[in-house]
């Protein structure tokens, strides 16, 4: 009967990112008690999902790059042989659970997840362009919850904000006393959670002496350059790995 199993022997080669989505997460929003329209508790609950995608999960994603409800995994190498079916099976339930138990939800939640093949120079233009969703995530986050506080529902003031360029939905907030450009970097730029390698001192016992070594750990970063400039760029070349 193998041969009925759709998709089994379908393989994916690195690098690769997955992007990881929240389904229907608005619901949680009451719940939750989630703060608008930014919730701290929520964002760093999400961080530390991606961390233990990282450290805990046997998949070991080189990093995790999250906002909203949403999570990008860069792979350089790749768990289960690449089989593309377990490759999003397991991420989206491994961070279903995590965010299930980060936020002491009553609720199952659950991700979608796909698949999204680079090449070693598109996959910096692929997190710049996921940052650049983040500032547009950002903007309307805070011009929807300045309109609906002043008696607009939810569904018009999204008919109100669709299509709206940038500067236009600065113009709302600014006038209602609110700079996009001095909110928080975490709402902005997102969050990044990713590998880096520390140099040590310890004595080894065989060698008799201090020798220096390196060890693995995991950071988080709320305070993001913008990955566009050559500060960005000269971040995301230092961590992202070619396979």
């Amino acid at each position: 009967m193998r041969h009925r199993e759709l998709y089994s022997n379908l393989v994916a080669l690195p690098p690769l990112f997955i992007r990881l989505d929240g389904r229907s997460f608005h619901r949680f929003a009451e719940s939750w008690a989630l703060e608008r329209p930014f919730d701290e508790r929520f964002a760093n609950a999400m961080a530390r999902v991606g961390e233990r995608l990282i450290t805990e999960s046997g998949l070991s994603p080189d990093l995790a790059f999250t906002f909203s409800d949403e999570i990008n995994l860069y792979f350089s190498r790749l768990p289960f042989n690449g089989r593309v079916e377990k490759l999003d099976s397991v991420t989206a339930s491994f961070a279903a659970s995590a965010l299930t138990i980060a936020m002491e939800s009553t609720e199952p939640v659950s991700f979608d997840a796909r698949i999204i093949h680079v090449t070693p120079e598109v996959a910096p233009e692929y997190l710049i362009h996921r940052q650049g969703e983040a500032w547009r995530n950002h903007m309307n986050a805070y011009c929807q919850y300045i309109l609906v506080r002043e008696g607009m529902t939810r569904k018009e003031a999204a008919a109100f904000l669709k299509g709206r360029p940038a500067r236009e939905m600065h113009e709302v907030a600014f006038s209602r006393g609110v700079n996009l450009a001095e909110t928080p970097a975490w709402q902005r730029r997102g969050i990044l959670v990713r590998k880096r390698e520390r140099k040590v001192k310890g004595f080894n016992p065989r060698a008799g002496k201090v020798e220096e070594s390196y060890r693995s750990e995991v950071i988080t970063d709320r305070n993001l350059p913008v990955f566009a400039s050559p500060e960005g760029r000269a971040l995301l070349s230092s961590i992202l790995r070619s396979p």
